[in-house]
């Protein structure tokens, strides 16, 4: 499976040539409110302190946001635009668990979905965070369990039914959508949400991790090179529904991620919607451009009411 360096090598060729700012900050009335009551479970080293940087290379007109060395994860909630439908979507931004597109892949969704009359919860979790391995620039292993930033998208989702009264939520519309390495945060949320990873730290995480529906964006992690499924994306019936969305270019990652998953999800009666488009690469976002793929978000809005996240 192609790795995720090339999304690395952008998000650096972006921000290369600006100094670091200290820590990202989110849209004037909007607070980061952190995950975890004290320490976060299986902390682990970092190369340095949190920064944001803002780079001068443009990607449909705009330049890209990343965010590096997240120790303190903490989640940003957008309202609804409008009128509350009830629904919620998580946010996981890509960025080879490497740093985390923060707009292109992150608030950008969020005007989105909250456009949409659904409240977004962006998602800022730990990275570096394996499969990567900052020590030493590699992936050892490319398919295992990112564990710590699957603790914290789990505690993410926790949290949203935990306070669905206070923020008008339906608990039982609670979804994900996720960018590149978020796209498997998204399959790992939407298998492996019985195991348990770390501790409860308090009420909140009695309230069950699994996604109510699944959104994955030129995902990658999922399928070796021969077209097996990654067995720590165990799909089963219970797997909830899901929507992809690749370019047969993407040479990051591969078709073939979200061919494999689509194909355990059709096995095991999952109802799914696969979306692929000749051109578009990798790490396209939501931003707009002459490509067809581009207006993806079109056809998740469709989805989304076929399956009654939105009203028809």
């Amino acid at each position: 499976m192609k790795t995720w360096f090339a999304l690395v090598a952008l998000l650096c060729a972006c921000v290369g040539a600006h100094a670091a700012n200290p820590t990202w900050q989110p849209s004037a009335g909007h607070v980061q409110l952190p995950l975890w009551p004290g320490m976060p479970p299986d902390m682990k080293a970092m190369p340095g302190v949190e920064y944001a940087k803002t780079g001068t290379r443009l990607l449909s007109g705009k330049t890209v946001t990343g965010i590096y060395n997240v120790s303190r994860p903490t989640m940003t909630v957008y309202a609804p635009a409008g009128t509350n439908n009830g629904a919620a979507v998580v946010v996981f931004p890509g960025g080879g668990f490497a740093g985390l597109a923060i707009d292109l892949e992150g608030t950008e969704a969020c005007d989105w979905l909250t456009s949409k009359g659904i409240t977004c919860v962006l998602l800022k979790y730990r990275v570096p965070s394996v499969p990567y391995d900052w020590h030493c620039d590699c992936r050892p292993d490319d398919y295992q369990l990112s564990v710590p930033s699957l603790e914290d998208a789990e505690r993410t989702i926790r949290l949203v039914r935990f306070h669905a009264a206070e923020w008008h939520v339906d608990p039982h519309r609670v979804g994900v959508i996720g960018f590149s390495a978020g796209g498997f945060l998204v399959a790992e949320t939407s298998t492996d949400y019985k195991r348990q990873l770390y501790k409860p730290v308090d009420a909140a995480d009695r309230e069950s991790a699994r996604p109510d529906f699944a959104m994955a964006i030129y995902p990658g992690h999922l399928a070796f090179d021969d077209g097996r499924l990654n067995p720590n994306v165990p799909v089963t019936r219970e797997t909830p529904p899901t929507f992809l969305v690749q370019a047969e270019d993407d040479y990051v990652d591969g078709v073939n991620q979200s061919l494999v998953y689509y194909a355990a999800l059709a096995k095991a009666r999952v109802p799914a919607e696969l979306h692929l488009y000749a051109h578009g690469g990798h790490a396209f976002g939501l931003r707009r451009t002459k490509l067809p793929i581009t207006h993806w978000t079109d056809l998740a809005d469709a989805w989304m009411r076929t399956i009654g996240v939105l009203p028809r």
